[in-house]
């Protein structure tokens, strides 16, 4: 469970030459291109080159089995993606003689296709066509091919012509995850996502799956089938590939480290529930790694249903120096607990094992890579939460990256006041690490189950949960903001943070406003933390007198007027989230999305598409990931572990592929 970064990156300049990890901060580049409305930017990972040798190794090792299943997510993204990509990389390596126009215009897109791991947005959901012709491209391909390109199929005009709908049409298969189709459609069939086959929810009435997280669903001769992701099953190539690493990293582990990635690899094998719960209590309890991943099927945002786990993969070394903050907040968590507004009976008595870090990420693929969250709280698995733990992460070389490219007039064009623009320049990096550090530490970790949902609350919320678990993580952070017991912990001046809060306030409901800009077309919104702060803001709108609505030489603006009140209303918000979410209130969790989390005025975010024009600020980030390479000695051992920073999104991604096909 995560919050998704929104970084605004405007640093002038792209190179396309590899950047090692001597040069200093300040030379640095952080924005290498715009592709649209995506940024790109370079990721950097200080502190590596001090890590001890074993420690690089590793990393080394489990970068390795990162990169080995980034083209699962590809896969369960859509069934076409991997040969569409197939071909736009065969176009582009072979790409002599090929018209400029549309050599330009298929790069392009095919760096839109690489920045959402497909031909959907990441947070809109829809796909993005390209605009040049059928026939251009197919000329385009067919050059390709003459220069010496390998494709998908030796029949390349049969290719292209199955795949022209995906390449070109915007209303064949329009959006990835569909969780409010229009009236009669059915959310899976109106979702383009490949994790199901010809099933309706209808056909899921009675069917019991053994496999609910990791496997893809397909009706066959009339009955359901499992398909299920472990090796000698769906994605065994990869999963093998993924485990083999794994396997070469257990030597250069702790022993607590080793005992997780061993059940791992054994719950790639199975694909057996018990194995993967097995693989979670053994992951949480190797709570002092100092390199760590995580690797699996995990995040159920891209399921309509919210069962179905996508897959990926982080690495990362914990930064020591930035760890105490997010520390603290673990280590009272139960203070936290019993200070919640929602009923006693929802508060946990025993909170267990909360193991927090800051941390420096060497690699994401699949599922939080290119585009990557800023804080991970894991694992999802409710019974395994409140019986052993979870790791909260705080991904701190991703915040820096958007820290340090916020531009001072994106502020000042969304605030009502100078005084607010001023605030927000001033404390929103840290009102910013707050809330990230308590959405997941004591967001995410905190609260009780009733026992009627065995653990499990996806299944009686459906669709309705991911938006609603991301929206209480964020109504904890929210309602804890002004506390006395941050200051108390120092991870605040007590003589800052009534302003600290103050920002925070504002700051969270500016975004729902500004947010509406990544939806460019049609009028509701489908990515489950656009939905979560929409309904928040909406809803205190609403229902108390903490923001007014606000117009301006034809401008709108949220204006954040009350901070005791705005902290009441997320308290009494909160309470009435828990209960859903504790008693799986199916009903109560689709009316209040339905009223404040989904629709939106178009005219509205109009207006907002035309204000952020004019401050030429992209919709989203993705990230160009820094490089590891082993250094072998005579003996073929490894010696050494070099990191560098490619600065080339094009050139990342081919290389990711050529891994990909190697045996």
């Amino acid at each position: 469970m995560r919050p998704i970064a929104y970084s605004f990156i405007i640093v002038a300049g792209v190179l396309v030459t590899p950047v090692s990890a001597a040069d200093t901060p300040a030379e640095r580049k952080y924005l290498l291109e715009r592709v649209d409305d995506a940024a790109v930017v370079q990721l950097y990972a200080d502190g590596f080159t001090r890590l001890p040798l074993r420690e690089k190794v590793l990393t080394w090792h489990l970068y390795q089995a990162a990169l080995a299943g980034r083209d699962i997510y590809y896969d369960q993204r859509s069934e076409h993606a991997l040969d569409m990509r197939a071909v736009l990389e065969a176009i582009l390596t072979h790409s002599r003689d090929i018209e400029p126009a549309t050599l330009a215009e298929i790069r392009r897109y095919t760096k839109l296709f690489w920045l959402n791991s497909g031909p959907y947005n990441h947070l809109t959901a829809r796909k993005f066509v390209l605009k040049c012709t059928p026939d251009a491209f197919a000329g385009a391909a067919r050059t390709a091919a003459k220069n010496g390109a390998s494709f998908p199929s030796k029949d390349l005009d049969g290719l292209l012509g199955r795949l022209e709908p995906m390449f070109f049409d915007p209303k064949h298969a329009p959006i990835v995850t569909n969780k409010t189709p229009q009236p009669g459609q059915d959310i899976l069939t109106a979702s383009a996502n490949n994790l199901y086959v010809g099933v309706t929810m209808k056909d899921l009435a009675g069917f019991q799956e053994r496999y609910p997280l990791n496997s893809r669903l397909v009706k066959q001769d009339g009955r359901l089938v499992e398909e299920v992701y472990r090796i000698n099953g769906r994605y065994s190539e990869r999963l093998t590939a993924v485990s083999r690493h794994l396997d070469a990293a257990i030597p250069f582990a702790p022993q607590p480290s080793q005992n997780a990635l061993r059940a791992l690899v054994q719950f790639y094998s199975s694909g057996e529930t018990a194995d993967r719960e097995k693989y979670d209590i053994a992951w949480v309890r190797d709570g002092d790694a100092a390199v760590d991943t995580i690797n699996g099927f995990i995040e159920v945002y891209m399921d309509p249903r919210g069962m179905k786990g996508s897959w990926e993969s982080a690495v990362f070394f914990v930064n020591p120096e930035k760890t105490t903050a997010i520390r603290k907040l673990a280590a009272d968590a139960q203070w936290f607990e019993d200070r919640m507004p929602w009923d006693k009976r929802y508060r946990k008595t025993n909170v267990r094992g909360i193991t927090a870090h800051a941390i420096e990420v060497v690699v994401e693929a699949g599922d939080c890579g290119p585009i990557t969250p800023i804080g991970i709280n894991l694992p999802n698995d409710q019974s395994v939460r409140e019986r052993y733990g979870s790791k909260s992460v705080s991904l701190s070389n991703v915040i820096e990256a958007g820290d340090k490219a916020t531009p001072n007039a994106f502020r000042r064009e969304f605030a009502w006041s100078p005084e607010e623009a001023a605030r927000a320049e001033k404390w929103s990096v840290l009102a910013g690490e707050l809330l990230v550090n308590m959405h997941e530490v004591i967001g995410h970790a905190s609260g009780r189950l009733g026992d009627s949902l065995k653990g499990s609350p996806q299944e009686k919320l459906k669709e309705q949960y991911s938006a609603l678990e991301e929206g209480r993580a964020d109504l904890v952070a929210l309602y804890f903001m002004p506390d006395a017991r941050l200051a108390e912990l120092g991870l605040v001046d007590p003589k800052d943070q009534a302003e600290v809060a103050l920002t925070a306030y504002e700051n969270y409901a500016r975004n729902a406003l500004v947010q509406l800009r990544r939806v460019r077309e049609g009028s509701q919104i489908e990515e489950d933390h656009m939905r979560n702060r929409q309904m928040v803001v909406r809803w205190l709108i609403d229902h108390t007198r903490a923001i007014d609505v606000r117009q301006r030489d034809g401008k709108t603006y949220y204006v954040m007027t009350d901070a005791n009140a705005f902290r009441e209303g997320v308290g009494k918000l909160l309470t009435e989230v828990q209960r859903i979410k504790s008693e799986g209130d199916y009903d109560a969790a689709k009316t209040l999305f339905e009223s404040y989390g989904i629709h939106f005025d178009p005219k509205l975010r109009d207006e907002i598409l035309a204000r952020v024009k004019t401050l030429n600020l992209p919709s989203y980030t993705g990230f160009v990931m820094p490089r590891l390479e082993p250094v072998r000695g005579a003996d073929g051992q490894i010696t050494d572990v070099t990191i560098s920073y490619p600065q080339d999104l094009e050139t990342q991604m081919l290389e990711y592929s050529a891994l990909g096909r190697k045996p």
